[in-house]
């Protein structure tokens, strides 16, 4: 069977507190562990996307309404939908799995995904990842 969930796919997650939102696999566990005996992934995801923002709208309001918040989790594969598209966003540093073992190290790890997700948002560049998904 082809492994098509990589690190770098854009997923939406489908069961669970962010079901609907869209998240980047992290790291991929394929056979599972003592923790999760079964195939998931360690995902980040955006729980809040950023609102619409227009030229007339000063800097402030613009930087105010670009924020976004995310959300870092160990997700079932039977739980994922992979989608054609993938994010070059550099995560595996800032993300890992010792950091769901503890909450303010899974804070600050979600802080740092913030940071590298709107910093990739102000730049214009993966625009399908920042909007809503409608169902």
């Amino acid at each position: 069977m082809v492994k098509f969930l990589k690190p770098g796919k854009v997923v939406v997650v489908l069961q669970g507190r962010y079901a609907g939102k869209k998240a980047v696999i992290v790291k991929n566990v394929d056979d599972g562990s003592s923790a999760h005996p079964y195939g998931h992934a360690l995902v980040c995801g955006l729980s809040t996307i950023p609102r619409k923002v227009t030229k007339k709208m000063d800097e402030k309001k613009q930087a105010k309404r670009s924020r976004c918040k995310t959300f870092i989790k160990n997700v079932n594969y039977s739980h994922l939908m992979p989608t054609r598209y993938t994010l070059d966003v550099d995560l595996k540093n800032v993300v890992t799995s010792d950091a769901l073992d503890n909450a303010t190290k899974k804070v600050a790890a979600q802080k740092e995904a913030k940071k590298l997700l709107e910093e990739r948002f102000k730049t214009g560049k993966s625009r399908w990842f920042f909007t809503r998904l409608a169902f």
